[in-house]
């Protein structure tokens, strides 16, 4: 077999041992789920994982980070995709808003693990998590800073603390929808969402 049917292989492979870790981990949690379990769970032979991962840390260390990095491109394409149609920036973190709850809309149970962890600062993969959150809050803070230097947004908001708070207002709605309100269509929900994310990020004579 060539070098990148290989590879493509093994990548199937740590394709199914994530999705497997992510469904019995949002099942059971994290400690009572074992390699095992994960293994049977894939149909792979529980020495695959440890091929593939050196433990169920490392495995669900690195099931994050592949679940956040997609994340934040998604957020990241939204906002360029509304830049080069010469949109505003309130407009690009309208886009971003779509973005983020058509992502956690796909992927709720492991948007459910991330923000879980997220908040456990004695874990050993908390470093990784903040850094992950710290690239997607990025993304934010670049369409803000945007806004502020031609105007568009008051220039006092605090960019940093925002661009973090508009993140978890994001998420938390669309996690909110797909527990409470799975019926809604995601105009409704991303409809609602929008005048939050602009809120007092006017400037000048703007609401």
């Amino acid at each position: 077999m060539t070098r990148t049917g290989t590879g493509t292989r093994r990548g199937a492979t740590r394709q199914r041992l994530y999705e497997a870790a992510i469904t019995l981990i949002a099942e059971q949690g994290f400690s009572s789920t074992t390699v095992e379990q994960i293994a049977e769970r894939a149909g792979v032979a529980k020495g695959t994982v440890y091929y593939n991962f050196g433990s169920k840390t490392e495995l669900f260390e690195e099931l994050l980070r592949h679940g956040a990095r997609p994340f934040t491109a998604e957020l990241a394409r939204a906002a360029r995709a509304e830049f080069a149609r010469g949109g505003s920036a309130a407009a690009a973190l309208d886009a971003m808003a779509r973005a983020g709850l058509a992502f956690v809309a796909a992927q709720p149970d492991l948007t459910r693990l991330f923000v879980a962890e997220l908040w456990r600062p004695n874990r050993t993969w908390h470093s990784a998590l903040a850094e992950l959150r710290g690239h997607a809050a990025g993304v934010v803070e670049e369409v803000l800073e945007r806004g502020v230097a031609d105007g568009e947004f008051d220039a006092s908001v605090d960019v940093g603390l925002a661009a973090g708070a508009l993140l978890g207002t994001v998420v938390a709605g669309a996690l909110d929808w797909q527990t409470f309100h799975p019926g809604r269509p995601i105009d409704e929900v991303h409809a609602a969402l929008c005048p939050l994310l602009r809120g007092r990020l006017a400037g000048g004579g703007g609401p």
